[in-house]
């Protein structure tokens, strides 16, 4: 049977590498991708085991393996005949068994030439131990917790060397997710940098060549020579796709041919703008050049670590891991400044941010962000900035907010957020310097004020922490413009995975009012004269 691929499937397939790595839209067609490999994988590996590693069962057995399956069915392979899951064949079929043979079928997916697939799944501890692959399968890779994948599941790729050692693929993987948005979910595209991509055009190239030369055998021409130049073809490729890694990002509009542009049009109407750019468009998240904050760029963000503390640490793991989860690595704190802070509050999600402004370089550092969601409200917010700032010795604040502040408080007592605030801050041993800026300032006045500090028109210009700002500086990058105004429509929308509360324009929100007020309302700060002890 015919079986039609795009131009991601064929370029994927086509080049056939060791390892696989795919970043593409929804509507690319994906599933096929790994109904197609693993589909060679059990065919050409007879008896051996394949990881399918998912982050949760549900989403393996709602998302991941049933379109997989459906395309195996297409193809004419049947459960029950070709393939099963979830129970030891049936010996009447005679399927020959997989050379490690599992302890417990439940989460095994069986094939009649005695390969089997293991489903990892990562909400269940332990799923990869004492395993031995030959082949890693991860979809959704972005959901994936890669600590765990390289801690359980990379080592145990070790399978069957003398039986499946002379096949390129052995040991691969294949990698497909869409754009992921946060640092976390991002550990697959470091692969970028494996890729070799002169070794991939001359695969691509090799290929077309024995494509062509398959064409010319088939046509009659089965010389002797053809016949030897054919094979000499097939065994570069093999050496050659052992050691290929391939690194590519596909749109949605790869596969526009099936999905139509209506389709294209009504998710580009339907889902939220960041969604539809890593979802559909497959682009990574960057800054919205005509969004919110279109005058910030890449040099306004940065990295401060203490190395000289970090180094005299040695390799004291426990030590280091305590200090990384405060302030005392941080090397952008100045130790004879006040903390300048702003919240933002939601039933769902508060937010507080903080910086330092630097009035002698005209600079506002974003040093750190805190969020909250659901149960945690703001006496929790003000514990993991008490937690996170203990080291520092110069416990004040000055604590900028706007009438949003005041008169409303979501239930955690009868005073306001203000006094809420104030009130935590100062039995922590905080001196706090409360300064209210007003009224929330008109959207326009707003995006002016704060385009032209990045712009280096302003007093201070806002300089953002990348390692303490990672979910703050996802809701500022993707913050467009909707009707003149800063585009606040997906704060209302329950939270799904590929749409968190995080990455909304909450924690942008917080940064305004932090530099409005740093901006406009600049507060003497006292330079202290830091010396050693306490």
């Amino acid at each position: 049977m015919e079986v039609y691929f795009n131009r991601m499937q064929r370029e994927v397939c086509g080049i056939d590498a060791h390892t696989s790595v795919i970043v593409a839209g929804r509507g690319t067609g994906k599933s096929l991708l790994h109904a197609w490999i693993n589909l060679r994988n059990m065919q050409q590996m007879p008896r051996s085991t394949t990881a399918f590693v998912t982050p949760t069962a549900i989403r393996a057995k709602t998302n991941t393996l049933p379109s997989m399956f459906q395309h195996w069915e297409a193809w004419g392979f049947r459960r029950g005949i070709h393939w099963d899951i979830g129970r030891r064949p049936d010996r009447r079929l005679g399927w020959p068994a997989p050379l490690v043979q599992p302890d417990n079928w439940e989460n095994v997916i069986s094939f009649y030439t005695g390969a089997i697939g293991q489903i990892i799944s990562q909400d269940r501890v332990g799923t990869s131990n004492s395993k031995s692959f030959d082949y890693i399968d991860i979809d959704e890779a972005k959901f994936v917790n890669f600590e765990r994948l390289k801690d359980e599941t990379f080592p145990a790729n070790r399978g069957q060397q003398r039986e499946f050692g002379d096949l390129p693929f052995h040991h691969g993987m294949l990698i497909t997710s869409d754009m992921p948005v946060t640092r976390q979910g991002s550990w697959f595209m470091r692969y970028e940098k494996d890729c070799d991509q002169e070794l991939i055009e001359t695969i691509e190239a090799l290929v077309c060549e024995q494509q062509q030369t398959l064409l010319r055998i088939q046509s009659g021409d089965a010389t002797g020579y053809l016949q030897r130049h054919l094979a000499d073809i097939e065994n570069y490729l093999r050496r050659l796709r052992a050691r290929a890694t391939l690194y590519r990002r596909y749109s949605s509009l790869t596969n526009i041919e099936v999905l139509g542009e209506a389709w294209v049009r009504q998710m580009r109407r339907d889902l939220p703008p960041m969604v539809f750019r890593t979802s559909i468009l497959c682009q990574p998240i960057s800054i919205l050049k005509d969004g919110f904050y279109s005058s910030m760029r890449p040099h306004h963000k940065y990295t401060a670590t203490d190395h000289h503390r970090l180094d005299s640490l040695g390799y004291d793991f426990k030590e280091i891991g305590r200090e990384a989860g405060t302030c005392a690595l941080d090397a952008d704190l100045r130790p004879d400044l006040p903390l300048c802070i702003a919240f933002d509050y939601n039933a769902n999600i508060n937010w507080m941010v903080c910086g330092q402004a630097i009035e002698s370089e005209h600079r506002l550092n974003v040093i750190h962000s805190f969020y909250v969601k659901f149960e945690r409200k703001i006496p929790e917010l003000i514990d993991d900035f008490a937690r996170y700032y203990e080291p520092h010795r110069h416990k004040e604040v000055i604590f900028y907010y706007d009438s949003t502040a005041l008169g409303s408080n979501y239930a955690v007592n009868d005073q306001d957020f203000q006094w809420v605030i104030t009130n935590a801050l100062q039995k922590k041993g905080w001196t706090v310097r409360p300064v209210y800026i007003g009224a929330p300032m008109r959207h326009i006045e707003k995006y002016l004020l704060i385009n032209r500090g990045f712009a280096g028109q302003a007093r201070l210009t806002p300089y953002f922490n990348e390692q303490g700002n990672q979910a703050l500086l996802i809701s500022i990058q993707t913050a467009g413009l909707y009707n003149g105004k800063k585009d606040k429509r997906g704060e209302k929308l329950a939270e799904t995975e590929e749409n968190r509360l995080e990455n909304r324009t909450d924690g942008s929100d917080a940064f305004d009012t932090l530099y409005i007020g740093c901006e406009r309302f600049p507060q003497q700060t006292h330079l202290l004269r830091v010396t050693g002890g306490g």
